[in-house]
């Protein structure tokens, strides 16, 4: 956005210029005159851009440019700097808590003698409602229509109080449910790339509520995934404080393979950044062999970023990713002032031009003609498999003690088999079983070549005679229309129904954890024999407990080899020298028979995936559907709550706040709620699924008259907080230390009680006791959730202590107010001899500065130190206010 108020000191480099009759400015980066500029990675330029532009020398002041500009010698400093991007992008289960927290805003400034009106997005913000479908119905002609019906049907409320934020606040863009995956319809539609904001240009930049919003750097766009609490701060126009990161030139050479797909390719890059470490840093791609990646391709890396744990996956903007624009229906004239910008300050890349490439803080190399067809899995996605190995490495997963490639199965149970009736038809189902394939996920469902190669495969295995057995839970959730449509027009649609995977909406689906439920016979026969049965899906998280309770293992895998696995109906196949099945003839069908080639699949592409489809599904998105439509949504500035809601609420955050800033409170004896080990991720802390019959969150609902049925999930609940809080660390496969089985119990320490989460800090919170958690390394791993910070606030957890955090839940925790500690290097709870039974009390001095090292006493006498993870002055800044909101309530007052 443009800077309104002083007089910006670089205004001297701005330029203008006319492109095709129209008059256009812009800062111009290159006449810095400064050599400092060409070395910079195409990524840090563009937030040297955003500082220049926004230079105020309030927010962001001269030394922060001249600290960005001297990225070379900062990167890696802890040097922090401020960042504006240039809009904010939503889903609706993280939209509607930020819906919720500004209608709460609002009634907070109103409390305290301000003026509501003053909250407002400053920012441009675009929420995409993609979360709330659900796969009820599969393997039917109206699956879609009855999944679209049962999801308004579920979340009527939801919907309208999101209707009323569509008119109530300013600045804000609401697409309707049923348009797609937010991430897809960021790529295809509402992806500017460049900003025209009066005739200033500048470049496209965001931040999103989602881990996989790094998707759009596949296309150019500098923009990652921070907490809702953080959107919600540049939703009301402040920076974002970063510390600036170093960036890994991650180099490309090489063709790949033709009977390879992007999804190898981003699997085998997934595993090895994983492997070179590149948490908290950019990694930007270069070399000859981007330009063989079309920018689905691209973007498909770029989704994966948070599995192979750094910030951005950067592609810059070349002459492919204007191809791309025009296929996807841009205007040539937004074309034209795009390229002549970005040329001008010297953002546009050609990846066959070594001259071009910049210093990085690290490079590496990946030969794309080395990459082969692979899965990931069995819990995590950047455990890649071979899918030559795979019935190998499944078979060593049974035997393996339990962990992330583990289950611990005893070899007198490994051969267990179990018959299960459906359709009056017997089969038998054994580990390795595949019970759910899905084709889901903005990851490859916006990948018109492997879209487009299942379909084909689908077609070959129809005419080969082959076919999915019908108690497998199959789909095809597109991330948009746009992929229906060319999959109709090229004619595989049929041969893809025909094999179950007809679709059942456009959203998320079984990606996160919407997948469902399975069939109450497969269930049964699941859990009559132990079964660690498999789901195969084309998606980006496999965590365990996510895709379905019942699903033990799940690989990710690419929209063709889901199909397959689903075929095989098992894991435990090795495709070179096993059968799919047999065709009308008897004779053997093996994969290589049916698998289309990459040219077989560019020849469809080409033919069928043209700008008129996306024109087409587009021009329409806005006006919704019939059912959109048709809600009726209250109208005014303030919203009016319904104390009997269980969907809406207005949250606790802001009932005690007063107009000034207290000192912060010292921890004193406060017990641990939780004693957790390594890679705790927020799909462990934030509520996510299906609410369990069993629950807090079921006993809160069936006091107020629910059944079962009614209960929904824990994301269309997402803005209701005794929901929320009550489900927080509800996951199955939570292991706790003080438990002695995995499962969202924990044992009350004064009493020796075991119970309920939720109970147990409701019984500390009664008693007046504070509490805290203890965690391994990678504490709050996973997609961005503001409810894993926000849940914890509720509960009354005052700090973490833990041997090492990702990035952004650390900064959520602060945004709460939630104090993250960490273990001095070398340090862990085993080696300090923490039980978790101790109570720990921690002196937080009225002068803490950030990083600062500060003394645990506990209840037997012994100490130890711990670095207080607040990593700049704005951080602390907002701790100190109780939390982010609370800062930006008292600056509007």
């Amino acid at each position: 956005m443009a800077t309104e108020g002083p007089v910006n000191p670089f205004e001297g480099i701005k330029k203008s210029v006319e492109i095709d009759g129209k008059n256009f400015s812009f800062f111009n980066l290159a006449d810095l005159k400064d050599a400092r500029y060409e070395k910079l990675p195409f990524s840090i330029r563009v937030l040297l851009e955003s500082a220049v532009r926004n230079c105020d020398e309030f927010q962001i002041q001269k030394k922060d440019v001249e600290s960005i500009l001297n990225w070379e010698r900062n990167q890696g400093q802890s040097v922090e700097i401020p960042f504006k991007p240039a809009r904010v992008i939503l889903q609706d289960f993280t939209g509607v808590p930020a819906v919720v927290d500004f209608a709460a805003m609002r009634d907070a400034v109103k409390r305290l003698g301000g003026n509501p009106e003053k909250i407002n997005p400053i920012c441009p913000a675009d929420l995409v409602i993609d979360h709330s479908i659900q796969v009820d119905v599969s393997r039917s002609a109206d699956a879609l229509e009855q999944n679209q019906e049962l999801e308004f049907e579920r979340n009527r409320e939801r919907f309208v109080f999101l209707k009323w934020g569509a008119s109530a606040l300013k600045n804000m863009l609401i697409v309707p449910p049923g348009s797609g995956i937010v991430h897809q319809v960021n790529l295809e539609y509402l992806a500017r790339v460049v900003f025209n904001e009066e005739g200033l240009l500048y470049p496209d930049s965001l931040v999103g509520t989602d881990s996989h919003t790094t998707m759009i750097n596949g296309l150019g766009v500098v923009g990652w995934g921070v907490g809702g609490i953080e959107a919600e701060a540049v939703m009301l126009g402040q920076a974002i404080s970063m510390v600036l990161p170093e960036v890994v030139g991650y180099k490309l050479t090489g063709m790949v393979d033709p009977l390879v797909t992007s999804t190898d390719v981003v699997l085998t890059v997934t595993k090895h950044l994983r492997q070179i470490g590149v948490v908290g840093k950019f990694v930007e791609f270069f070399g000859p062999g981007v330009s063989q990646l079309s920018i689905a391709d691209r973007a498909t890396i770029s989704n994966m970023c948070p599995e192979y744990g750094a910030t951005v996956g950067f592609f810059p903007v070349d002459e492919k990713s204007l191809e791309y624009l025009r296929q996807t229906g841009r205007s040539e004239e937004r074309i034209k002032f795009i390229e002549k910008f970005l040329r001008e300050i010297r953002m546009f890349r050609n990846y066959n031009n070594a001259e071009e490439d910049p210093v990085f803080s690290q490079m590496v190399e990946l030969d794309l003609s080395t990459v082969t067809s692979c899965c990931s899995g069995p819990k995590r996605p950047h455990d890649k498999v071979p899918v030559s190995e795979m019935k190998t490495d499944f078979q060593a997963c049974l035997n393996n003690k339990i962990g992330f490639k583990g289950f611990a199965i005893p070899a007198d149970k490994q051969a267990t088999k179990v018959p299960v009736v459906y359709d009056n038809q017997e089969y038998v189902l054994s580990h390795g079983s595949v019970v759910i394939a899905a084709i889901t996920s903005c990851t490859n469902t916006s990948n018109p070549s492997v879209m487009l190669g299942a379909g084909l495969l689908a077609k070959k295995a129809v005419e080969a005679g082959l076919n999915v057995k019908p108690y497998i839970k199959t789909s095809l959730s597109p991330g948009s229309g746009v992929v229906t449509y060319y999959l109709r027009e090229s004619g595989v649609t049929p041969y893809l129904e025909k094999l179950g995977f007809d679709i059942v909406g456009y959203g998320c689906m079984t990606c996160i954890g919407n997948s469902g439920p399975l069939p109450e016979t497969v269930s049964g026969a699941i859990e009559k024999g132990d079964l660690v049965a498999c789901g195969v899906l084309s998606g980006n998280r496999n965590f365990e407990g996510r895709i379905h309770p019942l699903t033990r293992a799940n690989y990710l895998a690419s929209p063709p080899l889901v199909i397959a696995y689903a075929l095989a109906g098992t894991v435990l196949i090795d495709f070179e020298k096993d059968p799919l099945g047999t065709n009308p003839e008897g004779k053997p069908v093996y994969l290589r028979d049916i698998w289309p080639t990459r040219d077989e699949i560019q020849a469809v592409e080409r033919e069928f995936v043209v700008p008129a489809m996306f024109t087409d599904v587009y021009s329409r998105i806005q006006q919704g559907n019939k059912r959109w439509n048709s809600l009726v949504a209250p109208e005014g500035m303030l919203y009016p709550w319904d104390e009997k809601s269980t969907y809406i609420k207005s949250p606790p955050f802001f009932e005690s706040m007063g107009k000034e800033v207290s000192q912060p409170e010292s921890i004193k004896d406060a017990h641990v709620l939780l004693n957790f080990g390594d890679s705790v991720t927020t799909d462990h802390i934030s509520p996510a699924g299906s609410i369990a019959r069993n629950s807090p969150a079921a006993r809160y609902l069936g006091n107020r008259g629910l059944t079962p049925r009614e209960f929904n999930s824990y994301g269309s609940r997402r803005g209701n907080d005794a929901i929320m809080s009550r489900g927080t660390f509800a996951n199955i496969r939570l292991v706790n230390k003080f438990m002695s089985k995995a499962g969202p119990r924990t044992r009350h320490i004064p009493s020796g009680d075991e119970m309920d989460i939720f109970d147990a800090a409701d019984r500390y919170r009664k008693e007046n006791c504070p509490v805290i958690i203890l965690a391994g390394k990678e504490y709050g791993s996973g997609s961005s959730r503001d409810w894993a910070a926000k849940g914890p606030w509720i509960l009354g957890i005052k700090a973490v202590i833990a041997e090492s955090y990702e990035r952004i839940h650390r900064s959520n925790l602060v945004g709460m107010g939630i104090i993250p500690f960490q273990y001095l290097e070398g340090q862990t709870a085993e080696s300090l001899g923490l039980t978790g039974t101790e109570t720990f009390s921690i002196e937080i001095p009225d002068n803490l500065t950030a990083g600062q090292v500060l003394e645990v006493k506990l209840s037997d006498g012994r100490t130890f130190q711990v670095k207080a993870r607040f990593d700049t002055e704005v951080e602390l800044t907002y701790f100190r206010h109780g939390g982010i909101l609370n800062y930006m309530i008292r600056r509007m007052l």
